[in-house]
Order: C-alpha cells, then structure tokens, then sequence
C-alpha cells in the first residue's frame, strides 16, 4: 500500500508530495511502460532547472514511500532501474483522500463524524 505520511494544506491546494516529487508522479503516470531515472530528467530539465542526481533521489523516496515500482534493466551502461507508478492516479488520489479522513476521524473522533455527516446531509439536499 501507498505510503502517505505527510499531508500539508494550504490556501491553494492539499500537498502530499514535494513539487518534484508531484512532477516526477506526473511523467510517470503519463507512461505506460516504465522509464529511467535519465528519461525522466530529460523531460524535467525542460520545465525547470534540476539536476540529474535530484531527480534520482526523488526517485529513491518515492520507491521507499511505495509511490512508484523499480525493476533492474542490464544495457549497455551496465545495470540502471527502470521505474513505473505503482498505482494510477486516481487510486493515488483515493488512498491521500481515505487515510486523510481517518486520520481526523482518529484525532477528533466523534467531532469529526458528526460533521461528515452534516457536511454530507446538507450537500445532498442541494
């Protein structure tokens, strides 16, 4: 399962991931097939300015972080990984919507409870 540990809300939007790693997901749920850390970087590199090195450092969370799938490819450079989205984005989307919802219904309890079911009552009246 996906590990979110972290959510950050602001004025915008809600931020699970850094704007990087958000970037890298994005290219990687585009593709059907997996792609190299260098790949990755030549499409990054025309949008902003990041390093080859960062990018496959972002790669190596989001694997510890279970966001995306690595398997080991042998060319001609030798050995490199060979990376793909572990869920679609929609699925991704879900898991950050389940585990933010219980984590308030953990922290806040019947508080919480008691206002998704207003929240949910009065929106389907509308």
């Amino acid at each position: 399962m996906v590990k979110v540990d972290c959510i950050r809300f602001n004025e915008k939007s809600v931020a699970v991931l850094s704007p990087l790693e958000n970037d890298v997901l994005r290219i990687l749920w585009k593709k059907d097939s997996g792609m190299r850390v260098r790949d990755i970087y030549q499409i990054l590199k025309k949008k902003r300015k990041v390093a080859l090195t960062s990018v496959a450092v972002i790669l190596d969370r989001l694997h510890e972080k279970k966001i995306v799938v690595r398997k080991i490819e042998f060319g001609l450079g030798g050995e490199h990984y060979i990376y793909c989205s572990s869920c679609s984005k929609s699925d991704f989307e879900h898991t950050v919507v389940e585990k933010t919802v219980n984590r308030l219904i953990d922290k806040f309890g019947p508080v919480a409870v008691t206002y998704f079911n207003e929240r949910f009552s009065k929106r389907g009246k509308k």
